[in-house]
């Protein structure tokens, strides 16, 4: 199956990805993988040490180009969790550079990208150096390497292991087709943008829609390095079209007059990997001019619910389901739950981006999916007559059941952010003998501010039932590298 949409004649010498200043063509990407490619023919799964660099591009490439399931290990991964996926995914080989160094009984011998680049300019960037004939020939070699069919494993993404340990996700390749095909379906994604973010190289949103969406669209693909605001604006001064960030990436946006005025000049501003909060969604609009689309999806999903291009953007929506998506809400009871707007239930997905199971463990896969072979998110959401989705939250930590009312913690959050002094909330619910659990919120905000402020302001504006009885003024939120908060970590 050609997933990457191979190196196409029409764009030779052009070049294909940037990443912190350092430049491939798409003839010189797709050389390089396959000298790659032939060092781990033989390869179970590879495991890719994958920092923000072409090295990295060029190992998963790579990988897919040999049909050998490759398996991100975020560079930032501690010694317990780096050995179990190491140990867990059964990878035969480390993809990294000769700088990497990663020790332990379960590491696997290492393959330095760096090391086998092709003579000559591996990176296209001379135009005096355009590839010749046997360039071509050498880079559409990719697509006639075995074990490519669209049912093979793609990646094994490991998922953030709140729940235990981290378990390994098998994506086909046919999933991650059908989810970039039907993203540039609703974002009128075409060869002619240039996507731009600094996110990182493990996760779905910086990986999968980041750097395999531009190679099977064929667009141009700018990778910042880190996704500062200053970065972000310099990107859109040099033509950057398409925009991908996480809420933090946008809220710094907001706070910095010359990058948002610069961003102006794109064509869409998408958020993802975490809720935008509204007030942050309303910055972004009047400080760039654009509404941006906000999607929804999870590792085991890929994303099936997104805003269109050419469709009405509303804060704290994430859109309507993509092609060939189906959703439903269910109680807590399994029956069926309105959509009506207000009533929420745990949303539950049947797609073609869904994967196949978590690796070596049939039972926590069978309990994933209802007997009618929907996949259940864990989500909260509500669900508009017109089918306009908003997600609530986690049903494990983001469902508070106080006094008999049902909460979502992210409405409350963005009550709490409308407060002109807060810059940071998360909302969880606590025991409470009397109430079942109590709304309890923590809260980054200016000094000065006191907890009765933030309570009372929430109550002007939610159900008074939904105010927090508790707030923690914090000085930071625990959050994981996507910059979601991690709520297990605050202090019950």
């Amino acid at each position: 199956m050609d997933l990457l949409g191979g190196p196409r004649r029409d764009q030779l010498g052009q070049p294909a990805i940037t990443v912190a200043g350092r430049t491939l063509s798409r003839p010189g990407l797709y050389a390089w993988s396959v000298a790659v490619a032939e060092e781990i023919r033989d390869a179970r799964a590879v495991a890719v040490h994958a920092t923000a660099s072409l090295e990295t591009i060029v190992a998963v490439v790579a990988g897919l180009s040999a049909g050998i399931p490759v398996v991100p290990l975020p560079p930032d991964s501690g010694p317990d969790e780096r050995a179990h996926i190491l140990r867990d995914s059964g990878a035969t080989h480390l993809l990294g550079t000769s700088d990497t160094v990663i020790e332990g009984p379960d590491v696997p011998p290492l393959v330095a990208v760096d090391r086998l680049r092709p003579p000559g300019n591996p990176e296209g960037l001379s135009s005096a150096a355009a590839p010749g004939r046997a360039d071509v020939a050498r880079t559409e070699r990719t697509s006639a390497l075995p074990g490519t069919d669209a049912g093979s494993t793609a990646f094994i993404l490991y998922t953030s292991g709140t729940t235990g340990a981290p378990k390994g996700v098998l994506i086909s390749r046919a999933a991650v087709a059908a989810g970039l095909d039907a993203l540039a379906e609703a974002w009128e994604w075409t060869s002619s943008d240039v996507v731009v973010h600094g996110l990182p190289l493990f996760h779905v949103h910086g990986l999968v829609l980041g750097v395999l969406g531009p190679l099977r669209v064929g667009s141009r693909l700018v990778h910042t390095g880190r996704p500062t605001p200053q970065a972000y604006a310099d990107a859109a001064r040099a033509g950057g079209t398409l925009f991908f960030g996480v809420p933090t990436v946008w809220s710094r946006i907001t706070r910095d007059a010359e990058a948002a005025s610069a961003l102006r000049s794109a064509r869409l501003l998408v958020s993802g990997s975490a809720p935008l909060p509204v007030p942050v969604f309303e910055r972004l609009a009047e400080s760039t001019g654009h509404r941006p689309v906000e999607r929804y999806g999870m590792t085991e999903t890929l994303i099936t619910v997104s805003a269109r291009a050419d469709g009405e953007r509303v804060p704290g929506s994430v859109g309507f389901p993509l092609p060939g998506v189906r959703t439903r809400l269910v109680g807590e009871d399994g029956a069926p739950v309105p959509s009506d707007g207000e009533t929420p239930g745990e949303l539950e997905v049947s797609a073609p981006t869904v994967f196949d199971g978590y690796l070596g463990r049939p039972e926590a896969t069978s309990e994933s999916f209802t007997a009618d072979g929907w996949f259940r998110t864990g989500d909260i959401a509500v669900i508009s007559p017109d089918g306009r989705h908003r997600i609530v939250g986690r049903a494990s930590t983001d469902l508070i059941k106080s006094g008999g009312y049902r909460i979502g913690a992210g409405e409350v959050e963005n009550a709490l952010l409308a407060h002109p002094s807060v810059r940071e909330a998360a909302v969880i619910g606590v025991a409470h003998e009397d109430l079942g659990e109590q709304v309890t919120a923590f809260v980054v905000a200016d000094e000065g501010v006191r907890e009765k402020d933030l309570t009372d302001f929430v109550a002007e504006h939610l159900s008074a039932h939904k105010r927090p009885r508790v707030v923690h003024l914090v000085e930071s939120l625990p959050r994981n590298a996507m910059g979601k908060v991690v709520k297990t970590q605050l202090p019950r």
